[in-house]
């Protein structure tokens, strides 16, 4: 592949994943819901292990349902992102404050503060597989939901 389509390869890609941030952190279901449906390929394969009985896009969408609930002033800060070939990997900390029910947890008004990396295997400009690592042991020790000497 020529330099020149690799580099417009990256420059795509990157523009595709802020506008997924961008959405995301409008707080605004709607356009979150929009932006999936943009960015992702109805039938994207996720390797991720999700609280939700849903595939695909939807998966997303239902993903992106609880944490809005959970977490209404969620913030996520692109801290990298890396593209290689048709893949691209998004390093990201994540914040927001407690005030939904988050798998079985009543709202604590707790603020959290964690990691996640993404990696986002692209096809015709559209995301069609990720594999992703959430920290959610940090979400829930600073939820006070486990015990430990970290939060």
């Amino acid at each position: 592949m020529s330099e020149t389509r690799s580099t417009t390869r990256a420059t795509n890609y990157r523009a595709t994943l802020r506008h997924l941030h961008e959405a995301v952190n409008s707080g605004d279901a709607e356009l979150i819901r929009q932006a999936i449906d943009e960015v992702f390929a109805p039938d994207v394969v996720i390797r991720t292990p999700l609280p939700v009985g849903a595939t695909g896009a939807q998966a997303l969408k239902e993903v992106f349902t609880t944490l809005l609930t959970a977490f209404p002033d969620l913030h996520v800060a692109v801290e990298d992102v890396i593209v290689e070939g048709d893949k691209a990997v998004c390093r990201n900390t994540v914040t927001g404050t407690h005030r939904g029910d988050y798998l079985r947890l009543a709202p604590t008004g707790n603020s959290v503060t964690y990691n996640e990396m993404f990696v986002f295997r692209f096809a015709d400009d559209r995301i069609v597989e990720t594999w992703g690592v959430v920290d959610v042991l940090s979400q829930l020790r600073q939820l006070g939901a486990t015990p430990g000497a970290f939060a």
